[in-house]
């Protein structure tokens, strides 16, 4: 499981929204944070509302005390300040991944907001889609930082072997934690097709029904499957297939079983690439405020 988590932080009350869901799961799983602050290439005086970091010795200073209040004792905390500004931080934090070799990155969903974030996608998209290791979003309402627990974990799964590689991360965290897994497979109806399918949908409606009644049954079976492996490994779990929007679904899901985190399997797509693609994993980030747990996935063959 996940022995070394790496928060990058600007310096706001915002980006600090991931410090208490780092905490637990360093003490839950007995594992060393690093906390990174890079210096951003004309950077704004403010972010988020609070003073922007500029220099070295101010996120020293900053990386010291937030490591003092954040993180109880026993817990291994080191700080990394990145002093040569750079201008793009995603791909920065991307290649801190790649020096400290972390295998877990615990943010904040912030971004730039507006056009910008809805075309490239927020820096945390852009680091899951850039990078290889998993990345847990933290997705406050506001600057508050709220508790994190991790009792219950919802894990969509949409019957391919790609994104059920999400699904043993999943059991590792609710092995490590003592959390119940909630599995759940979105069906789609014939309304809420999309792309080609819907094209499909709408010139042969009735076949198109058909074959979705036994995507249904199929994936009842096919989750009967998980639940008997994940029970046998002592897990507590349980799962449904619904029919609707995947994204909707899903978040709606989220709420109803009060998840404390959902756990998707994704190739990281953002912006314009997920619209075209249907990839849900930005659609479910911003519809929902419950924390994300990303993992990369990839195509059988390929090596991405």
């Amino acid at each position: 499981m996940f022995q070394h988590l790496l928060v990058p932080l600007d310096g706001s009350r915002m980006a600090e929204a991931a410090l208490p869901a780092a905490a637990t799961l360093a003490q839950a799983l007995g594992a060393g944070v690093t906390l990174v602050h890079i210096i951003e290439q004309d950077a704004p005086q403010e972010i988020h509302g609070d003073r922007h970091l500029s220099n070295a010795d101010q996120a020293c200073t900053y990386l010291e005390e937030v490591a003092s209040r954040a993180f109880p004792p026993g817990v291994r905390v080191e700080r990394h300040v990145h002093t040569a500004e750079v201008k793009d931080m995603a791909r920065s934090i991307v290649e801190h991944v790649s020096e400290l070799k972390p295998d877990l990155i615990v943010m904040c969903a912030h971004g730039h907001g507006g056009l910008h974030t809805r075309l490239f996608g927020s820096i945390a998209q852009q680091v899951i889609g850039m990078g290889k290791t998993p990345v847990l979003l933290i997705q406050p309402k506001n600057a508050a930082t709220p508790a994190f627990l991790c009792r219950r974990l919802l894990v969509p799964l949409d019957g391919s072997a790609d994104h059920g590689q999400g699904l043993p991360v999943a059991a590792g965290l609710a092995r490590a934690c003592n959390a119940e897994l909630h599995l759940v497979q979105v069906v789609p109806t014939l309304p809420t097709l999309s792309g080609e399918e819907a094209a499909s949908g709408r010139l042969l409606p009735t076949a198109t029904s058909l074959l979705l009644d036994l995507s249904q049954e199929a994936a009842r079976e096919q989750l009967q499957q998980h639940v008997v492996s994940l029970q046998a490994q002592g897990i507590s779990v349980q799962a449904q297939v619904l029919r609707g929007d995947p994204a909707k679904v899903i978040v709606r899901t989220a709420r109803k079983v009060h998840a404390d985190a959902i756990v998707l399997g994704t190739h990281g797509k953002s912006g314009m690439e997920a619209f075209w693609s249907g990839s849900i994993a930005p659609e479910v980030s911003s519809r929902s405020h419950v924390p994300l747990l990303l993992v990369p996935v990839r195509e059988a063959g390929k090596d991405d």
